[in-house]
């Protein structure tokens, strides 16, 4: 699908996803392609809608206005694997919680979650798109929204349930790969970057893993001519990557938040399920 002098995502819809690559998924999974991006996948004016939503319900505190020194740069609505895997009773039933609110959140507007599941479901050929869940059907969060505030970055790193978290408690762990989906809700600042991601031509690997902890991968990747591909995105588009994949994400600048709607993706090329959670 790409050779060693293009590594770039594949866009901008369905269609031309499909017609680039007989199997979109797989070829995300051998990182053959560093993204696949979905521009409009929904509608721009229900973003800033919901978002407006988001702060007259409390679940966002409103950037116009004055925070204190203590707030937080990052707030989530929905339910972290990440930060709340550790209880996994707690966990579940945080995402029990998730899902009755987002059962009523967007009333009124499109359903973004359904939105993101749809166009999953539409790249990923036969196989079933489902909710994690656990063997005794518990339910994982569906999705989840990241609101990142002024200075707010994500420096190089991987994401992966299993090779960075270790939670082999968790039904997720059976994936071999792990993808994320992010809709893109707001950006920073209309006047500045839209940069979403910074995605490295380098999948994790524990040779690596120094030069994460180390916080010099930057250097690694100059003195080995790693290639990278930049994602920028404007209120309504979808992108796909491979979490394995070194990426960074830029701070944000200005007042306004940048706003995503994500989820982790578990895909065996041998599984007939497709497993999303938050």
């Amino acid at each position: 699908m790409s050779d060693e002098k293009d590594w770039s995502p594949v866009e901008p819809d369905l269609q031309s996803v499909l017609a680039h690559c007989a199997d979109p998924l797989g070829v995300l999974a051998r990182a053959e392609i560093p993204a696949i991006v979905l521009r409009g996948a929904y509608e721009p004016g229900h973003c800033s809608a919901l978002i407006q939503r988001f702060i007259e319900r409390g679940l966002m505190r409103d950037p116009r206005q004055e925070s204190s020194p203590q707030a937080p740069s990052r707030l989530n609505i929905g339910t972290s694997l990440g930060n709340m895997g550790s209880d996994q009773e707690a966990f579940l039933e945080h995402a029990a919680t998730t899902r009755a609110l987002f059962e009523q959140l967007f009333d009124g507007f499109d359903d973004p979650v359904a939105k993101v599941y749809g166009n999953l479901a539409s790249l990923a050929a036969d196989k079933q798109v489902k909710v994690a869940r656990e063997s005794d059907g518990r339910l994982y969060g569906p999705a989840i929204f990241r609101i990142h505030y002024e200075t707010h970055a994500y420096k190089p790193h991987f994401d992966h349930v299993t090779l960075r978290e270790k939670r082999f408690n968790y039904a997720v762990t059976r994936f071999d790969h792990q993808f994320a989906g992010v809709l893109c809700f707001q950006n920073a600042d209309a006047t500045g970057p839209s940069a979403q991601a910074l995605l490295h031509r380098c999948l994790w690997t524990p040779q690596i893993h120094p030069y994460i902890e180390e916080q010099t991968f930057p250097q690694y990747a100059a003195a080995y001519h790693i290639q990278s591909s930049q994602v920028d995105l404007e209120p309504g588009d979808l992108y796909f990557f491979n979490t394995r994949c070194i990426h960074e994400v830029p701070p944000v600048q200005g007042i306004h938040p940048r706003i995503v709607l994500a989820v982790f993706i578990g895909y065996s090329q041998s599984d007939d399920e497709i497993f999303v959670w938050s």
